[in-house]
């Protein structure tokens, strides 16, 4: 019976003491580091703030969704896979999947028709998911694909457009450079004047 309880009174120690080292200093460790200086943006979420008001993340791609569908002055990211039950992650659809392929067709029509060229200028990543179908950066392919669209709706010009992609195009893809949709559009916004 003495063995037994001096197991018990160990195993609660043992509990105690490992409750109070990962259950509350180790998190408070990590949260301590994230507070570092530079550290700070991806810790709470690399929330993007203008005015002083949240306006989305810098890691989430969303896509805008234009007031007026005919008048878009909106860059626009790439698709989701994402459903209200499953809100990120790809829809695991081989290449030869016949719903996918019917999907990327009916993506290249819409995107063409709203960008005005041929089905055959729509670039891949304007029509494919990504793995997690929140993917914040665009090809810069289809970033110039929708200049115009852009410059038309905002009343900047072609050149101006194309300088602000210029100005929001990093290495974001692997090795490959892309446009981080969500800065570009707030610079639209900003060198438009706010009005859309």
């Amino acid at each position: 019976m003495n063995t037994l309880v001096k197991q018990t009174w160990a195993g609660l120690r043992v509990l105690l003491v490992m409750t109070v080292l990962l259950g509350i200093l180790y998190p408070l460790a990590v949260w301590a580091v994230a507070r570092i200086p530079g550290l700070e943006g991806n810790a709470e979420g690399s929330i993007v703030t203008q005015n002083g008001q949240a306006v989305g993340s810098s890691l989430i791609g969303v896509d805008p969704v234009p007031a007026d569908p005919a008048h878009d002055p909106w860059f626009h990211t790439r698709p989701s896979a994402a459903t209200p039950d499953v809100p990120s992650g790809a829809s695991n659809k081989g290449p030869y999947n016949e719903d996918l392929v019917k999907s990327i067709g009916e993506r290249k029509d819409a995107i063409a028709k709203r960008e005005g060229v041929s089905p055959d200028q729509v670039p891949p990543d304007a029509v494919t998911a990504s793995g997690s179908g929140l993917d914040p950066a665009i090809s810069v392919a289809y970033a110039d694909l929708q200049a115009a669209r852009v410059a038309r709706n905002t009343g900047l010009s072609l050149e101006r457009v194309k300088q602000l992609i210029e100005a929001n195009t990093s290495g974001a893809g692997i090795g490959v450079p892309g446009v981080t949709v969500l800065p570009l559009n707030l610079a639209v916004r900003a060198a438009a004047g706010g009005a859309h």
